[in-house]
């Protein structure tokens, strides 16, 4: 019999994309065998967020989900955000704030802050907690991720202010 025996079909950062997976196959696991490394596994259990993908723009736990769960949506993993020759903002930051050290919730950290950065456009403190509850690191405390994120978010918010005055008035 056949390891693969159905098929599941989804947009896989920005591109249409079928897979051959078994019906208990979860996301993560398909992502991995497929060459998408930078998803990574951590708990198995959906409280790390070293596996965190978007789905349809919301941060979510790869390891939670089954692959039929995806059929027909969206999912973006930390290779659409950026790469080695090309950082997205919150990548690069990261790294210009030493917020590194072993590098493997960091994946997890950029997504969450992704689907923030999509989705609000006022990062209060609270906010920016709600989104990034479940990532763990291990190596840093915290305070270097938390201050890249910040700067990110601060300057984002600036830039929006200044758009939004930047409109006519009346």
């Amino acid at each position: 019999m056949n390891q693969y025996p159905m098929t599941v079909s989804f947009t896989l950062n920005g591109e249409k994309r079928t897979f051959a997976t078994a019906p208990g196959e979860n996301l993560l696991d398909l992502l991995r065998r497929s060459g998408l490394r930078g998803t990574k596994f951590g708990c198995g259990q959906g409280t790390c967020g070293a596996c965190t993908v978007l789905l349809d723009g919301r941060a979510v736990n790869a390891c939670l989900l089954f692959v039929g769960q995806v059929e027909g949506r969206e999912v973006c993993t930390i290779e659409s955000v950026g790469s080695f020759d090309k950082s997205s903002e919150i990548q690069q930051e990261l790294i210009d704030g030493s917020a590194v050290q072993c590098g493997y919730c960091i994946p997890g950290i950029v997504m969450s802050a992704t689907a923030l950065m999509k989705a609000e456009t006022k990062y209060d403190d609270e906010i920016v907690r709600e989104y990034m509850d479940g990532n763990i690191c291990r190596c840093t405390g915290y305070e270097k991720i938390w201050g890249a994120l910040r700067r990110v978010l601060d300057r984002r918010e600036a830039s929006l202010a200044k758009v939004e005055g930047s409109g006519s008035k009346s």
